[in-house]
Formats: structure tokens, C-alpha cells, sequence
């Protein structure tokens, strides 16, 4: 398969032109979306195109989201872009009540096959209302799937599948990873099927399950934990939902630790329900308990100094995984002899 070195914003700008290019049904909108003032992903594809397809927009979530839902209806594919997930909000109602209960209240005769893009945590001094991680919001309603790459191959893989597939898809792109540089195949056929989660990298003592932005801060974390012996496995999981729980429960399964880090508030977060479902699935296997890495519970602070503080970092994510290993943490591990985990 050709492949070429991109970053993740190209990864993006190829799936959604070869989408364009594929499939006459799929079309773009959102704001400055369009040539001259585009930038990233859909930076000339106006021009490619033309306007028809590459819709500049009005400043309304809503009416974005809500003429995707209705356009989806008439049999076409679209592909909505919310600026930054902070955003997304005032479009709830469209995507809560519209999207995801449309296949449920036409008995199966309709659906909403809609991409909507939006980007999460900028790492950027952007502030309180500019920064924000939202999966766990759209996790909770039933219709929607939610995705999130952490490379420029998932990246491209994961959208094209989301475009076309025949349910709305929440995907989020984190905006620290745009530059981050990877192999993409450049086949328009290659797509990566929802709720299949990566070994990122093989380890044996601990699980780091996580997605996004925080998967480049777990593998550095596991960098920084074999120095001193200890073999970190980190599990991207890569959809939200649909969630790979084999493929969560394989992995632990081996480790029998686990340490859940992600971008999103601790506090009634994803990891939340990973870890009920971890812990559920291993129970009487773990050897200590479940830790989580999360964004702390406060407001995103717009200084960088304070900003660093509040996200999953190397030095917390291997705080997390020495606490696993802490003796007065462990149960008796029967498969070692008497030596505590």
C-alpha cells in the first residue's frame, strides 16, 4: 500500500477530498470553510469543488448542524464542522434530539449518516471557553459514535469510515496533534472500522488505556517508566463509542494494572465508565486499582504556566502507574510465587 509522510492535518484534508472526490452525496460545511479564508483540513477544497459543496456558513451552530440533519434526510452525506467543541453546545438539541433518535423514531427507515468535526483541547492559552474536551457528553446519548484519532493514519482511516457511515459520528480532533507527522496510506479505499482499539506499544506490567492527545503523552510516559524497568502497554482506544471493551479487557487482563488517561475532567468522565467496565470485567484479577489521569476539575486557565498543570502530563501518568505498583496497593498475585504485585 503507497504511503506518504503527512502531518495530521493533511491526513484530514486527504480523507475529506478523496470523500469529495468518491462520492457525489458528500459535501462540507461550516464556517470559513471555504477559499480564500480557509486554513487546515479544507484549505482548497472550495476551489477544487466549487461552492455548492464546500459551504461557507452563518456563525450558527445550530443551523449548521440542523441543515446537516436535513440534508442527511434527503440522501446526501454531509460533513459539518464546529469550529472548537466549546461551541458545540448550541447545537445539542439537534444532536441529541434530531441525529441520534432518528433511526429509533422512523423504525429504521431513516437515519442521520452526518460527520460533524470539531476540535478539542487547544493547549494553546486559548481560556476557559476555547479549550474543552466534551466526549463524555455525546458518549452518554444513544445513536451517536464518537471518535478520536491520536495519529495522521487514524486519522485519515477514522474519517473516512465516520463519512460513510450511516449514523452521525461526533469527530474530534485534537488540535496540540496537528502537526504531528506519521505514515498515511493514500488509498481512498482505506478506512478503519469503529470500535477497534490499538496497541500502541506491547508491555507487560501496566495498561495505560487511552485516546487523543493523551495517547502521545501515555507512550512518552512509558518511554520515561522502561528506564527503570517497568513495561508500560498503551492501549489507543480510538472510538468512544462504539468502546473495544475485548480489546481493554485483553490487555489488562495480561497486565492486571490499569491507569485510564484522557484530556476530558476527571470527574464524571470517560474513564469513569472505563474503569466500571475494566473493573467489572477483571474483578478478582487486578492486582491494585484502577488509576485515572484526567484534566483536573477547574475552568481551563489561559496562562500557559497554569495550563500545563491542569492536563494529563509524563510526570502524573507515571505518578499513576508507580501508585499501581506500590505494595500496600497490590493483592497476593497466585500466579508469582507469593511475591506481591
Amino acid at each position: 500500500m503507497d504511503e506518504r509522510r503527512m502531518t495530521m492535518t493533511e491526513a484530514l484534508h486527504l480523507a475529506l477530498d478523496q470523500a469529495l472526490e468518491r462520492d457525489e452525496r458528500v459535501f462540507l460545511l461550516g464556517e470559513d470553510i471555504a477559499d480564500p479564508g480557509a486554513s487546515g483540513p479544507t484549505a482548497g477544497l472550495s476551489t477544487r469543488y466549487g461552492t455548492q459543496r464546500v459551504l461557507d456558513t452563518p456563525i450558527s451552530e445550530a443551523a449548521i448542524v440542523g441543515a446537516a440533519i436535513g440534508a442527511a434526510m434527503a440522501g446526501f452525506r454531509p460533513v459539518a464542522e464546529i469550529m472548537i467543541m466549546d461551541f458545540i453546545g448550541i447545537a445539542a438539541d439537534q444532536l441529541v434530539n434530531n441525529a441520534a433518535k432518528l433511526r429509533f423514531m422512523t423504525g429504521g427507515r431513516t437515519s442521520a449518516p452526518i460527520t460533524v468535526r470539531t476540535q478539542v483541547y487547544g493547549g494553546l492559552s486559548t481560556g476557559a471557553t476555547h479549550s474543552q474536551s466534551l466526549e463524555a457528553w455525546f458518549m452518554h446519548i444513544p445513536g451517536l459514535k464518537v471518535i478520536t484519532p491520536a495519529t495522521p493514519r487514524d486519522a485519515k482511516g477514522l474519517l473516512t469510515t465516520a463519512i460513510f457511515d450511516d449514523d452521525p459520528c461526533i469527530f474530534l480532533e485534537p488540535i496540540r496533534l496537528r502537526g504531528q507527522r506519521g505514515m498515511v496510506p493514500l488509498d481512498p479505499a482505506f478506512a478503519i472500522p469503529l470500535g477497534e482499539a490499538e496497541v500502541k506499544r506491547p508491555g507487560t506490567d501496566v495498561t495505560l488505556i487511552s485516546y487523543g492527545r493523551a495517547v502521545v503523552e501515555a507512550l512518552k510516559a512509558a518511554d520515561r517508566l522502561a528506564t527503570d524497568g517497568i513495561s508500560a502497554e498503551v492501549l489507543d482506544l480510538r472510538t468512544l463509542v462504539p468502546l473495544d471493551v475485548a480489546a481493554m479487557v485483553r490487555s489488562v487482563g495480561r497486565t492486571r494494572r490499569a491507569v485510564v488517561v484522557h484530556d476530558a475532567v476527571g470527574f464524571a468522565g470517560p474513564g469513569a465508565e472505563i474503569t466500571a467496565i475494566v473493573q467489572r470485567e477483571l474483578f478478582g484479577t487486578l492486582l491494585a486499582p484502577i488509576e485515572r489521569v484526567a484534566a483536573r476539575f477547574v475552568p481551563n486557565p489561559a496562562p500557559a504556566a497554569l495550563e500545563s498543570s491542569i492536563y494529563p502530563s509524563v510526570e502524573r501518568i507515571v505518578a499513576a502507574v508507580r501508585q499501581t505498583l506500590r505494595p500496600d496497593q497490590a493483592r497476593s498475585d497466585p500466579t508469582k510465587a507469593g511475591i506481591r504485585g
